[in-house]
């Protein structure tokens, strides 16, 4: 099963990043590019333990669905969003905040399987392991520009 770890500093206090992780709005404002809008569940504010989100965005060019739950939180430590209906066999996201020199480490640890077996190894290996790689720094540049100071 393939495994993200990304680590990215960033120039705000934990409470500023966990509470910014968890709003809807700004995981609507960072995937822009895939148009990702949730439909369903909590659709606007900061998400809390136990609530669902629906988001519908189309990546690589394929219209996707995926229901997910906050399934941990311990503010402002940590929290897991865990796929509950979607395109993966598994998908679960542990967000990790921490105090740093400057700022906070925020740590993504990402773990998914995709559905098709075999088949789906392999685009894992070849492939989806990068994109879903390429997507999470894409956010957290993101979160990094939307928590830096003015003029920094």
């Amino acid at each position: 099963m393939p495994r993200i770890e990304l680590v990215t500093d960033v120039p705000a206090s934990p409470e500023e990043c966990f509470e910014l992780s968890l709003s809807v709005d700004a995981h609507q404002a960072s995937m822009a590019d895939s148009s990702e809008r949730a439909v369903a569940g909590v659709t606007s504010g900061v998400m809390q333990l136990g609530d669902t989100v629906t988001w519908r965005a189309r990546h690589l060019g394929v219209p996707i669905r995926m229901t997910s739950v906050i399934s941990a939180h311990d503010a402002p430590h940590r929290f897991v969003d865990e796929q509950t209906s979607g395109p993966f066999r598994r998908w679960w996201h542990e967000h990790r905040f921490e105090h740093a020199a400057g700022g906070t480490r925020m740590t993504d640890v990402v773990e998914f399987e995709s559905p098709v077996g075999p088949v789906g190894r392999a685009v894992n290996a070849l492939f989806l392991t990068r994109y879903m790689t390429k997507l999470l720094r894409q956010r957290n540049t993101w979160l990094v520009e939307a928590l830096s100071p003015p003029g920094a």
